[in-house]
């Protein structure tokens, strides 16, 4: 090794050969891809079949090959030998198939990660390659075996470091967006993300341990390592809120991954927007496990023999419905274990066989059939047979269900004898009022004890014949080819038509409540309650989750406070693992010091061991003598702060987390100081920035949970803490709060304030 500058140019050429090469493979690819669009039309069946095959296999790997343009290359092992091995975010091989970059998924790629001085097998050397856009700014390696001559090469040519390309990475100003931590993966972390598929992995972490980075990092490893099983399958990403799935979009498709499903608990039923919040108290009742028996009792109680039965007339005849039929009926209709109603189309054509028979038994002769079609068609189309079999067995949706239960207080009693007084008045709510983010694991529920919408039926079975059709196609296609062994079946072919790469299926997944997952990560774990898990665990039947979250974060009443307690239920003791990051990447020390103490003082349990960086003055605390003062005193210091990490090239985060009764007036009084301190045209830039884009917010702890920022100013932690609905959740509040900075915390409050809640 030479000089430093040398080192960055001899860099520079291995790095400009893998993006000539992935510029090759683009323009191939889009070569292809045109040639066959060019095509038409034209051709047999199967000829066509084909063509539109190639086309989808070509779409998904330009789209691939566009998505890892950013830090293509990121690092580089040296082994005993003087081999050299880059890694980077897919692999690439030479026109003469000789590798050039190792995807850093590959077992290949591990030492990257998880080499130590005490374990590094025959890599002697890590090295660290920092790019903006194509070039090759900056150096470092890791000297992994001291006995090599690469140490004093290394230190020789001022490349030598430890930790420098995580610390600058943290260093950094935020974007609003979450990037991948592919090129600084630590061993802790590495080992999570490589663990196996087939069982249900935990991580407990801190703020700023990297919890959420893992989970993604693992469905890609998992999308790469199991591409086939997954692909069409599927891969779900359970986020809290559709800020943070915002902040995290970029992630997969930076790894190369743009097929996985992104939904929060609110939306995962297609077709269902449910943007109302319940209070935390009636949220914590819908959420408990035992309102699935509320469901099942409120399905079942539309099953039941009517108090009035009709008696009509049929060619004369008088027919009765007795009660004993329609008993029969219901049972019938009950064994065959469908779904309410699809089980219904038994229970109706049972009563009319009943009737029938009630018929013919009052004649003196052996009807035709002509005369007992006719006979049933009368008694179908009979208004008050109608009605009656209604009131016996009413079809019904999920919404019309979920609304009549909170909209009518006996019935809530009756389906729910368990709730008092307090607790029925609290869930009960006008009719027709808008769904809350609790109604929608109870509307799950209700769908699958009642099936499809009796009004969609028809639809669901159009959609069935036309699947039905498709597979009969390509059976015909492989027949007329004469391919009949059994190595390509009908649905293969169909799905070589249709996808089925990865956002076919997420494009699929996303419009049927019933898709199964392959797997699903659930990111801010602790604050899902029992319903929340039964609707998640009712898609993924494999049982295969990676969970990540922080106990000592909850601030749902119906959260998970211990997971032992929650997992063993869901999954079974001794069929999930538990990993526990310790590692705040994120927060200064002394931030993450002064979070932790208050945590612990309020019982929180606590997991992260210690903050990897210090920085001088990252707290402050700003007193003021009352409310009055408090506007002026937050708008000054956000302004401070916003000048000091917001750029006009749109890096830069700055929040200020207060009390929800507070938030209009505060930010208010932030957006009039602005104009005074960044100027006119920056103050008026940064007004007309959308809610995912903000550079300066203000907001409550509610928004924050999973994001990060350059500088909190969090405003009246005493008052935060005394409109929560307990104790512990306002503890789990402040803490979110806290944590939140990577550079700087600023405490605004007043002197009552201080003395209402120590920190």
């Amino acid at each position: 090794m030479s000089g430093y500058a040398s080192q960055i140019e001899e860099e520079q050429r291995a790095v400009g050969r893998a993006y000539d090469r992935l510029d090759a493979l683009r323009a191939e690819a889009r070569q292809r891809l045109d040639a066959v669009r060019a095509a038409g039309s034209h051709g047999s069946p199967t000829q066509r079949t084909e063509r539109d095959s190639f086309a989808t296999m070509y779409e998904d790997r330009l789209t691939q090959l566009r998505a890892v343009e950013d830090r293509l290359v990121f690092g580089r092992l040296d082994d005993r030998s003087g081999g050299r091995r880059y890694i980077g975010r897919i692999g690439l091989s030479d026109e003469r198939h000789v590798p050039m970059l190792t995807d850093w998924r590959a077992d290949a790629a591990r030492p990257f990660y998880e080499a130590t001085p005490s374990h590094h097998g025959d890599i002697v050397m890590r090295r660290h390659i920092t790019l903006s856009f194509r070039d090759v700014v900056a150096l470092e390696d890791e000297v992994l075996d001291i006995h090599s001559d690469q140490v004093g090469e290394a230190s020789a040519s001022g490349t030598l470091t430890g930790e420098g390309a995580l610390l600058a990475s943290l260093s950094s100003r935020r974007t609003g967006k979450m990037t991948d931590i592919v090129a600084t993966i630590q061993a802790e972390q590495d080992h999570i993300i490589r663990s196996a598929m087939d069982r249900a992995v935990v991580v407990q972490g801190g703020p700023g341990t990297g919890k959420t980075a893992v989970a993604l990092h693992r469905a890609a490893y998992l999308l790469y390592t199991h591409r086939r099983t997954l692909e069409r399958s599927g891969v779900l990403v359970v986020g809290p809120s559709p800020t943070f799935l915002h902040y995290i979009d970029q992630v997969l498709p930076s790894l190369g991954e743009t097929g996985v499903v992104s939904r929060t608990i609110g939306d995962l039923i297609p077709g269902v927007e449910a943007d109302a919040a319940d209070s935390p108290l009636a949220a914590k009742i819908k959420g408990e496990r035992r309102m699935a028996d509320a469901v099942r009792n409120a399905v079942a109680a539309r099953e039941r023999v009517p108090a009035d039965l009709p008696t009509v007339q049929v060619n004369g005849i008088t027919v009765p419905m007795l009660a004993a039929d329609v008993e029969q009926a219901i049972a019938d209709a009950r064994r065959t274990r469908q779904p309410h109603n699809k089980a219904r189309e038994t229970f109706v054509k049972s009563m009319i066989s009943a009737m029938r028979i009630r018929y013919e038994e009052q004649l003196d002769y052996t009807p035709d059939q002509e005369e007992v079609n006719r006979a049933v068609s009368l008694l179908r189309m009979n208004d008050k047979v109608r009605v009656a079999l209604n009131l016996a067995w009413l079809p019904m949706t999920g919404r019309w269900l979920i609304d009549d239960m909170f909209s009518k207080p006996a019935k809530l009693r009756r389906y729910a004898p368990w709730l008092d007084e307090d607790e029925v008045a609290e869930l009960t709510r006008a009719k027709g009022a808008l769904l809350t983010r609790s109604d929608v694991p109870l509307l799950d529920e209700a769908l699958e004890l009642l099936g499809d919408d009796p009004k969609l039926s028809s639809k669901r079975r159009q959609q069935e014949a036309a699947q039905a059709e498709q597979l009969r196609f390509a059976q015909d296609t492989l027949e007329q080819n004469g391919i009949g062994n059994g190595l390509v079946t009908s649905q293969m072919l169909l799905d070589q038509i249709n996808g089925p790469d990865g956002e076919a299926t997420a494009q699929a997944a996303g419009r049927d409540r019933e898709w199964t997952y392959g797997h699903i990560v659930v990111d801010e774990a602790q604050e899902l309650t029992a319903m929340d898990w039964r609707m998640l665990l009712r898609r993924c039947p494999s049982r295969s989750f990676t969970i990540v979250g922080d106990v000592a974060q909850t601030s749902a009443l119906g959260g998970t406070r211990s997971w032992p307690k929650t997992m063993d239920r869901l999954f079974g003791r001794g069929r999930w693992d538990l990993n526990e990051l310790t590692i705040d990447y994120r927060n200064p020390q002394e931030v993450s010091d002064l979070a932790g103490r208050f945590a612990e003082s309020q019982g929180l349990y606590i997991s992260t061991v210690h903050a990897v960086r210090r920085i001088p003055d990252s707290v402050a605390r700003v007193t003021v003598p009352s409310r009055d003062d408090l506007a002026d005193a937050v708008a000054t210091e956000a302004c401070a702060l916003a000048s000091r990490f917001v750029a006009k090239d749109g890096t830069g985060r700055v929040a200020v987390i207060a009390p929800e009764s507070m938030i209009g007036r505060l930010r208010d009084a932030v957006s009039a100081a602005l104009p005074g301190t960044l100027g006119a045209d920056e103050a008026e830039r940064l007004a007309a920035q959308d809610v995912w884009e903000r550079q300066v917010d203000v907001c409550g702890t509610e928004t924050v949970k999973g994001l990060e920022y350059d500088a909190v100013v969090l405003v009246e932690p005493g008052l935060i803490d005394g409109e929560a609905p307990s104790r512990l959740v306002a503890a789990s509040d402040l803490y979110v709060a806290m944590t939140r900075p990577t550079q700087r915390l600023t405490i605004v409050r007043t002197a009552m304030d201080e003395k209402d809640l120590e920190l």
